[in-house]
């Protein structure tokens, strides 16, 4: 059965995903570590994976794949998973996941600009009204002033945090175009399978050469950091990744960037709800500039 928007609708159910991801992963992070969190996260979301495709598809692992399928997925992997998440999770520890995930709001444009270059994509006026309307009601919302900052730094936005977000905003819309340059019309849940493998293999080599194995295991073992650690990877490199590769698949990646880029926007509603932040003028009106931009896309 085709559903209409299906793109757009998956990039939107994958920001909400990756709003319940980035709050629990945040709390994970600094309770375990980057590294640790990164690898438990993808062998939890691989054994999510194994009992859903075995379900669904009567493969445990993604063997009916492409060796084409194969290369592009798993350089999708290595540069969103590995090089894109490491830098992403990295920067918890030194702000806010609010804060991150703006930084991620740069994602779009390079997903876009990839797109262009590499799978010859074009956006019509109304997609690039859309994804202005989004970009700024965004924009609107970093530039608020904090209304605190914490006793660990003099400076209230700390520039390794920023730059390593930006590096997993580079990450995430680069791996975007291989993503969706090696899935074709393959199933996103196998894709997305695919690219933990690599993620694994990735981030098994990085804490090899680290020598952090048992630093690793003796952070993994507080239980502190399991219960949001298990809830992050349900919603994040299962489901939400998978719904992302659902929305590249029936729309263009710079669409779908743009609609999952708007956690930031999803992102408030726990904030005041369960961490009591006060909202300002400039996040309403961010939000509702964000909407507007996303209603757009369903024109």
């Amino acid at each position: 059965m085709q559903i209409g928007h299906l793109g757009e609708i998956a990039g939107i159910l994958t920001a909400i995903c990756w709003t319940a991801s980035a709050l629990t992963f945040s709390l994970a992070t600094r309770r375990a570590g980057s590294l640790a969190i990164n690898i438990a996260r993808l062998v939890l979301a691989m054994g999510m994976f194994m009992v859903w495709s075995k379900i669904m598809r009567g493969y445990w692992t993604p063997s009916d794949a492409t060796p084409e399928a194969w290369k592009w997925l798993s350089i999708s992997g290595l540069v969103g998973f590995v090089a894109g998440d490491y830098c992403l999770f990295k920067s918890y520890s030194y702000q806010s996941a609010k804060l991150s995930m703006l930084i991620m709001s740069l994602a779009p444009p390079v997903a876009a600009l990839s797109g262009a270059l590499i799978l010859h994509e074009r956006l019509t006026w109304l997609n690039g009204l859309g994804m202005i309307l989004v970009l700024s009601g965004i924009a609107v919302v970093i530039l608020k002033r904090p209304e605190y900052q914490t006793n660990k730094s003099r400076f209230n936005y700390p520039v390794k945090g920023l730059l390593l977000a930006f590096g997993g905003a580079l990450g995430q819309g680069v791996g975007a175009v291989f993503s969706k340059l090696g899935m074709g019309k393959y199933d996103p849940f196998a894709s997305s399978q695919i690219r933990v493998i690599t993620g694994i293999l990735g981030f098994i080599v990085i804490i090899t050469l680290a020598k952090e194995w048992r630093s690793i295991g003796f952070s993994l073992r507080t239980s502190k950091a399991m219960k949001p650690l298990l809830i992050g990877s349900f919603f994040g490199p299962f489901l939400g990744v998978s719904l992302s590769l659902l929305a590249f698949q029936h729309t263009s990646v710079g669409i779908a960037s743009t609609l999952i880029a708007t956690v930031p926007v999803f992102i408030l509603i726990p904030s005041v709800m369960i961490f009591h932040e006060k909202l300002n003028w400039k996040e309403v009106a961010g939000a509702f500039l964000a909407v507007a931009g996303m209603a757009v896309f369903f024109l």
